[in-house]
């Protein structure tokens, strides 16, 4: 995990481009997704982490994004709510 805080534009733009950075993350929020998302974006840079990839970003704890990974974030939200229910 990388946070964007700690490494130039520069930087962050060679890794993209030699595909050692997949995926984007908040780390306030615990939630993962496509480097082009518009929320992600939008989120500020103090918060923002980048991930090799997405099982990286599972290993940290993170979770789907529910715009750009919408799929990933319903599947998500069905295993998570079977555990969250007794007697399931």
């Amino acid at each position: 995990m990388i946070l964007h805080k700690e490494i130039s534009d520069a930087e962050l733009r060679k890794r993209i481009r030699e595909k050692e950075v997949s995926a984007a993350g908040n780390i306030k929020l615990k939630i993962y997704g496509k480097l082009n998302c518009r929320s992600g974006k939008r989120m500020k840079r103090e918060n923002r982490v980048f991930f090799k990839n997405i099982q990286e970003a599972i290993h940290n704890g993170f979770r789907p994004c529910g715009h750009c990974l919408r799929n990933e974030y319903n599947k998500y939200l069905k295993v998570e709510g079977t555990r969250s229910r007794p007697g399931r």
